[in-house]
């Protein structure tokens, strides 16, 4: 398990924060970060992507 993708890491520790979020009843907060995480990991997933093509 020590070789996990680094956008899957992100988009982990993303849930993990808007669950916590969630449990203080910040609902815009969570959406937030949920739409960053997801954003961020979709990036990062493609830039891994261009470097396998080399």
């Amino acid at each position: 398990m020590d070789n996990l993708p680094k956008y899957y890491t992100r988009l982990f520790n993303g849930v993990t924060d808007a669950i916590n979020a969630l449990q203080k009843q910040k609902y815009a907060e969570a959406q937030m970060i949920l739409i960053r995480a997801q954003q961020d990991a979709e990036e990062m997933y493609l830039e891994d992507g261009d470097d396998e093509d080399e």
